[in-house]
């Protein structure tokens, strides 16, 4: 097992925008994006981060509500986003919001939009129980061919690391973090039949302090990378390398100064492929933010990858009027 230690990428400037970063993606033109998803224990608002790799610059773009997830488009400026109970087309160009699924979760109270993942030009997003103790919150898949709207669980708490692998066989397999749990589980996904079906836990890690994050592929789809958000007061974050066929533990990325790391994801950087990870100032006490310097930093690790892996952009779809859960 490998450990390497991360530094320092970014650092916001507001204490607001530290307070959640999360979801880095690349984007086609070599930047990088990142939503801070709120600015606030008490706010109701977040934003779209565009940061420039090669001078550190960024651009912010503050949104009407809390977005859990932000996926460049094939329009520049436009982002497949969702933030409270629906998803839409924003535009950082105009500051102009178009919704296409609205409704989400509407037969429950208390839950916004957290974590997504694009899969064949499919989205696949969950939602958080803000509270974070009923198993209530909602698994969705909007399917491309049709624009449906498919509730595939209502029995999560924090959805939020996912990745899919086309298997040799043509089936799909969903990885899946609901992080109260304490797993990354895998499943059957059927994305004609809108299901999930036979369970199973790829990592436990129920005996620790951490909860897991946000999550990605390696390249070679062997591998989970893992964000885990540590509300103790460890001495550095971390995010690791777990196998899926056997679940072993391969690689610790380390984050000084820095215990709650929210979601990784692989960018060139500096001619090499790199991993970032975003951390946050969430749930820390004023004592712990002061031993915690880094906290709310992005930060940057090398890897022995040879490209970023599964970074789609989103294809804008000539869509009609917004839809609501079909079921």
């Amino acid at each position: 097992m490998q450990i390497i230690d991360t530094e320092i990428l970014f650092r916001p400037d507001s204490a607001a925008v530290r307070f959640l970063p999360e979801g880095p993606y690349a984007l086609p033109d070599g930047r990088m994006s990142w939503v801070g998803i709120q600015h606030g224990a008490d706010a109701t608002t977040g934003s779209i981060n565009l940061l420039n790799l090669q001078n550190g610059v960024n651009e912010f773009f503050p949104l009407p509500g809390r977005p859990g997830f932000a996926f460049p488009t094939n329009q520049p400026g436009v982002f497949v986003t969702g933030f409270e109970r629906s998803v839409g087309l924003y535009d950082t160009r105009l500051a102009t919001w178009h919704p296409f699924i609205t409704g989400l979760d509407s037969h429950v109270s208390n839950t916004i939009i957290n974590d997504a993942v694009l899969f064949e030009g499919s989205l696949i997003f969950g939602l958080k129980e803000l509270e974070f103790k009923t198993k209530k919150a909602g698994l969705y898949l909007w399917r491309r061919r049709d624009h449906a709207v498919i509730q595939l669980r209502s029995d999560q708490i924090c959805s939020n690391g996912k990745a899919i692998v086309r298997n040799t066989d043509d089936s799909l397999t969903l990885f899946d973090i609901d992080s109260p749990s304490k797993q990354i589980i895998r499943c059957r996904l059927d994305i004609e039949a809108g299901t999930v079906s036979d369970i199973s836990v790829v990592v436990d890690l129920t005996s620790e302090e951490v909860f897991p994050d946000g999550m990605i592929l390696t390249p070679d789809h062997r591998s989970l990378i893992v964000a885990l958000y540590d509300p103790a007061n460890p001495k550095a974050g971390a995010a690791r390398q777990y196998n899926i066929s056997t679940g072993t533990l391969e690689t610790i990325w380390m984050c000084p100064g820095s215990p709650r790391v929210t979601c990784p994801q692989l960018i060139v950087h500096q001619g090499r492929v790199r991993l970032v990870l975003t951390t946050a100032v969430e749930h820390m006490p004023l004592e712990q933010q002061a031993s915690h310097p880094h906290a709310g930093c992005l930060f940057i690790g090398d890897t022995a990858f040879s490209s970023i892996g599964d970074q789609p952009v989103f294809e804008v779809p000539a869509m009609g009027p917004e839809v609501g859960c079909t079921r």
